[in-house]
């Protein structure tokens, strides 16, 4: 369903130690509720049929024999579930060596078998005693397991659902080159990891970072599940840990230390990870240094119940919530920013910056990265030129922020309005300013721009620009006009996010409460460029009445150009992301005017001045976005 599988894991803690009989009994019931949910894959942790601390009992035919009688069990169970593999961990017998073994259930069938390549013999593990490492040059590639033959060692199962999975089993992950980067390399895109991995002060701190890299250095989703209350504690405790990574980011996990069976479902977007590896050029170049082929499994698999519970960000550029997590990714954000504009400033002998003021939120932010990279450079704030330009649209409140900003920073400020020079410009030009139209409006943001940098060259300085990345993608921008500067420090972050960090450094990094109050007061100020005649009392010109919402844009934002999706998989997020709050025809027109908006001003894009990137995306013509103006958009509208 538009590229989403839905996974699930089990730590499987019901199980009973040396009882194969018992735990499939068990692991039947977990099928049933995974099935139920909408599962196409279900993950059961290492050796679950017989339990893995067994130790010499792995030795004895008892055990052995009655782990594949209830295999067989279970294999024939599977005939009741075909929307869903299952993959259980057992011992295997092959030409008389016992292998650490991944079994692959569907439909009735063993897909294949799995063994495991690295067997810990250290420390607290003496597995070696037991089982044999999986070498592919010693084994068979086919096996005879009840009855049949089956596929046997490296493996890839390939599902008519459009996914590809990949298994290694435990210590596998933890070696210095993990069968799980040769596995991805050889066309998977979903990593299952059954394990057995007991608890020690620290180690699942340990254990995350190692999936979470693991799945994205392999641009894949990782699907771990490890054993739990049913193993022995003679020596070691095992806390039924259990992960699903998507390309480093955790979409679930499973509660250690509980008694009882915990089993996960989640959402893991396939498409994702192929557009990620497709523009990923390294991750194709390693293809090369492959040392083996895999068995390629093709089975048809039913589509599962159609419904999806993965929770979609509806502000996928800002942190969730404003806590220390969030504060640290803002000010690593102003810390680019301000370093960046301090490096520029550095290779200018006057030291100088020039920036228009209006009491929005864009030229807010890049006041404060100028102050911050003057406070870098140990520069006199006074150095910074602050210039505010009435218009015919603008306001006693955000005229009021902007010269009281101004006041509390200690920079410089220079009021010059603009009226006069814009109506002696409509005369130059024959236009008839109770028109009220773009080129009204226009003459505004250009007689700005003017002044801007003419004053920049009369103090030997330079313009920044305060224009953000939401306005450049939609093209909410005068050509030649707030459009253009001599540096820009804005332009790779979105409008959201703008408004995220100005909040933040108006909470957390500003001691004045003046200075915080007015921030606060910014944030919450309507957003409009003030180009149409006001009273001065109210806004009466608001973008987003014009545009659509800015959060609904950025949405379109983050997954158009980073994640790549089409226009029906990005609606069907809005709608999940925004439910309740915008309708699918609302959500529907906001998409095909935010397509028809990006490709029709993609040649302001491609002269933008210099501007450092922040984030995933960006516009910048000499960066992340090559892009012809004259491209036709008809296939993009939904």
């Amino acid at each position: 369903m538009n590229g989403f599988v839905k996974c699930a894991i089990s730590n499987f803690n019901g199980g009973e130690l040396s009882n194969p009989n018992s735990n499939v009994k068990k692991i039947k019931e977990l099928v049933r509720n995974a099935s139920s949910l909408g599962a196409s894959i279900l993950v059961l942790p290492e050796l679950c049929i017989t339990g893995y601390t067994c130790q010499d009992l792995f030795g004895t035919s008892d055990l052995l024999n009655s782990a594949l009688s209830s295999l067989m069990d279970l294999l024939r169970n599977s005939h009741k579930y075909s929307d869903i593999l299952t993959l259980v961990g057992c011992p295997i017998n092959v030409n008389d060596s016992l292998y650490n073994c991944a079994v692959a259930i569907y439909g009735g069938k063993i897909l294949g078998v799995v063994p495991k390549q690295f067997i810990p013999n250290n420390n607290e593990f003496y597995e070696k005693r037991w089982f044999s490492p999986y070498v592919a040059e010693r084994c068979p590639k086919t096996i005879s397991l009840l009855g049949k033959e089956v596929p046997f060692g490296n493996i890839i199962f390939s599902s008519s659902l459009g996914y590809k999975l990949g298994v290694e089993i435990c210590e596998d992950l933890w070696s210095v080159i993990p069968p799980s980067s040769y596995i991805a390399l050889g066309g998977a895109n979903i990593i299952a990891n059954l394990s057995a991995s007991n608890e020690l002060v620290g180690k699942d701190n340990y254990r995350k970072e190692l999936i979470k890299t693991q799945s994205a250095r392999t641009i894949s989703a990782y699907l771990y599940a490890s054993a739990g209350f049913s193993e022995s504690t003679s020596d070691l405790v095992f806390g039924g840990s259990g992960y699903v990574y998507e390309n480093g980011k955790e979409l679930t996990s499973l509660k250690r230390f509980e008694m009882d069976d915990q089993l996960q479902v989640v959402d893991v977007d396939i498409e994702y990870l192929t557009n990620e590896r497709l523009n990923n050029t390294t991750f194709n170049d390693s293809k090369k240094n492959l040392p083996y082929s895999f068995t390629i499994v093709n089975f048809t698999q039913n589509e599962t119940v159609p419904y999806f519970t993965r929770y979609i960000n509806p502000h996928p550029f800002i942190p969730n919530i404003m806590d220390e997590t969030g504060g640290k990714v803002c000010k690593e954000i102003l810390s680019i920013q301000s370093t960046a504009l301090a490096r520029r400033l550095s290779s200018i002998k006057n030291c100088k910056a020039t920036i228009g003021i209006s009491g929005g939120l864009d030229s807010t932010l890049a006041l404060i990265v100028c102050y911050e990279a003057f406070a870098k450079l140990g520069l006199d704030y006074k150095g910074i030129i602050g210039i505010t330009m009435p218009g015919f649209g603008t306001t006693n409140r955000t005229y009021k922020n902007a010269v009281e900003l101004c006041d509390k920073l200690g920079i410089t400020l220079k009021e010059i309005p603009i009226k006069d020079a814009c109506i002696q410009h409509f005369k130059d030009i024959r236009h008839d300013p109770d028109i009220h139209d773009v080129t009204y409006e226009n003459v505004q943001a250009r007689e700005r721009t003017q002044i801007l940098m003419d004053m920049a060259n009369k103090h030997h300085g330079i313009l920044i620009g305060t224009g953000d990345l939401s306005e450049l993608v939609l093209g909410w921008c005068t050509y030649n006009g707030d459009h253009m500067s001599m540096y820009g420090v804005n332009a790779s972050v979105p409008k959201t996010l703008v408004k995220y960090l100005i909040e933040w450094y108006a909470r957390f990094n500003c001691s004045n409460d003046a200075l915080k109050s007015i921030l606060l007061d910014i944030v919450g100020t309507p957003i409009s460029p003030e180009l149409l005649p006001s009273d001065g009392k109210e806004i009466v010109q608001k973008t987003e009445s014009a545009i659509g919402p800015y959060e609904v844009h950025d949405f379109f934002i983050y997954y158009f150009l980073r994640t790549k999706f089409s226009g029906e998989k990005i609606l069907f997020l809005a709608e999940y992301a925004f439910n309740g709050k915008y309708s699918s025809e609302q959500l529907l027109e906001y998409y095909n005017k935010f397509v028809q908006r990006y490709f029709g001003n993609q040649f302001k894009r491609n002269c933008v001045p210099d501007s450092p990137k922040v984030g995933s995306v960006s516009v910048s013509p000499r960066g992340d976005l090559r892009m012809p103006s004259d491209a036709n958009c008809s296939i993009w509208l939904v």
